[in-house]
Protein backbone atom coordinates (compact mmCIF):
# COMPACT_ATOMS: atom_id res chain seq x y z
CA UNK A 1 0.00 0.00 0.00
CA UNK A 2 1.17 3.36 -1.04
CA UNK A 3 1.24 6.37 1.68
CA UNK A 4 -0.16 10.03 0.50
CA UNK A 5 1.10 13.29 1.43
CA UNK A 6 -1.42 14.74 4.10
CA UNK A 7 -0.70 18.03 2.56
CA UNK A 8 -0.63 17.40 -1.59
CA UNK A 9 -1.25 13.67 -1.66
CA UNK A 10 1.81 12.68 -3.80
CA UNK A 11 2.91 9.68 -3.05
CA UNK A 12 5.42 9.34 -0.46
CA UNK A 13 8.94 7.19 -0.95
CA UNK A 14 11.11 6.59 1.85
CA UNK A 15 10.73 5.93 5.72
CA UNK A 16 7.72 3.95 6.44
CA UNK A 17 6.54 6.29 9.07
CA UNK A 18 6.93 9.45 7.01
CA UNK A 19 3.60 11.73 6.41
CA UNK A 20 4.76 14.29 3.94
CA UNK A 21 6.37 14.57 0.24
CA UNK A 22 8.63 17.67 0.91
CA UNK A 23 9.72 19.80 4.25
CA UNK A 24 7.96 21.96 2.16
CA UNK A 25 4.32 20.13 2.18
CA UNK A 26 5.15 19.71 6.09
CA UNK A 27 4.92 23.36 7.10
CA UNK A 28 2.29 24.30 4.83
CA UNK A 29 0.24 21.35 6.73
CA UNK A 30 1.64 22.51 10.09
CA UNK A 31 0.72 26.11 9.80
CA UNK A 32 -2.67 25.62 7.57
CA UNK A 33 -3.52 23.22 10.47
CA UNK A 34 -2.35 25.90 13.53
CA UNK A 35 -3.40 28.80 11.93
CA UNK A 36 -6.72 29.43 13.76
CA UNK A 37 -6.37 27.73 16.57
CA UNK A 38 -3.01 29.50 17.60
CA UNK A 39 -4.08 32.98 16.66
CA UNK A 40 -5.40 33.72 20.22
CA UNK A 41 -2.11 32.97 21.61
CA UNK A 42 -0.37 34.41 19.43
CA UNK A 43 -2.20 38.19 19.78
CA UNK A 44 -2.06 37.62 23.64
CA UNK A 45 1.99 37.10 23.48
CA UNK A 46 2.09 39.85 21.22
CA UNK A 47 0.73 42.35 23.27
CA UNK A 48 2.50 40.74 26.44
CA UNK A 49 5.62 41.17 24.25
CA UNK A 50 4.80 44.97 23.68
CA UNK A 51 3.72 45.87 26.97
CA UNK A 52 7.29 44.46 28.53
CA UNK A 53 9.35 46.41 26.02
CA UNK A 54 7.10 49.59 26.99
CA UNK A 55 8.16 49.25 30.59
CA UNK A 56 11.52 47.83 29.87
CA UNK A 57 12.31 51.14 27.83
CA UNK A 58 10.64 53.32 30.33
CA UNK A 59 12.31 51.66 32.85
CA UNK A 60 16.54 51.59 32.58
CA UNK A 61 17.67 51.92 35.87
CA UNK A 62 15.35 49.23 37.68
CA UNK A 63 12.72 51.66 39.48
CA UNK A 64 11.18 54.54 38.13
CA UNK A 65 8.02 56.52 37.88
CA UNK A 66 6.15 57.24 34.74
CA UNK A 67 2.79 58.74 34.22
CA UNK A 68 -0.21 56.87 32.58
CA UNK A 69 -0.51 59.13 29.43
CA UNK A 70 2.97 58.23 28.79
CA UNK A 71 2.01 54.52 29.18
CA UNK A 72 -0.70 54.62 26.83
CA UNK A 73 0.97 57.32 24.33
CA UNK A 74 3.53 54.31 24.12
CA UNK A 75 0.63 51.90 23.56
CA UNK A 76 0.58 49.84 26.90
CA UNK A 77 -2.11 47.92 27.26
CA UNK A 78 -3.45 47.53 30.83
CA UNK A 79 -5.58 44.26 30.58
CA UNK A 80 -2.28 41.86 29.81
CA UNK A 81 -0.06 40.83 32.55
CA UNK A 82 1.42 37.90 33.68
CA UNK A 83 0.87 38.13 37.40
CA UNK A 84 0.18 39.95 40.33
CA UNK A 85 2.10 40.56 43.53
CA UNK A 86 0.49 42.10 47.05
CA UNK A 87 2.66 42.23 49.68
CA UNK A 88 1.93 42.24 53.71
CA UNK A 89 0.71 45.43 53.65
CA UNK A 90 -1.50 45.35 50.19
CA UNK A 91 0.36 46.98 47.76
CA UNK A 92 -0.86 45.17 44.89
CA UNK A 93 1.76 45.27 41.78
CA UNK A 94 1.14 44.22 38.39
CA UNK A 95 3.60 42.39 36.39
CA UNK A 96 4.89 41.24 32.58
CA UNK A 97 7.28 38.67 33.36
CA UNK A 98 10.50 40.75 35.59
CA UNK A 99 9.02 44.15 34.71
CA UNK A 100 6.21 45.56 36.96
CA UNK A 101 4.16 48.53 37.86
CA UNK A 102 1.95 49.98 40.75
CA UNK A 103 -0.49 52.11 40.17
CA UNK A 104 -0.13 55.27 42.87
CA UNK A 105 -1.53 58.37 42.95
CA UNK A 106 -2.69 60.85 40.33
CA UNK A 107 -2.32 58.59 37.80
CA UNK A 108 1.28 57.95 37.87
CA UNK A 109 2.64 54.53 38.02
CA UNK A 110 5.93 52.99 39.70
CA UNK A 111 8.08 50.82 37.38
CA UNK A 112 9.97 48.45 38.85
CA UNK A 113 12.05 44.98 38.27
CA UNK A 114 11.44 41.99 39.89
CA UNK A 115 15.14 40.45 41.14
CA UNK A 116 15.60 37.03 40.22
Amino acid sequence: MQKQCLECGDKIIGRIDKKFCSDGCRNAYNNRVNKDSKNLIRNTNNRLRKNYRILETLNPDQKTKTSRAKLIEAGFDFNYFTSIYTTKAGTIYYFIYDQGYLPLENDFYALVKRES
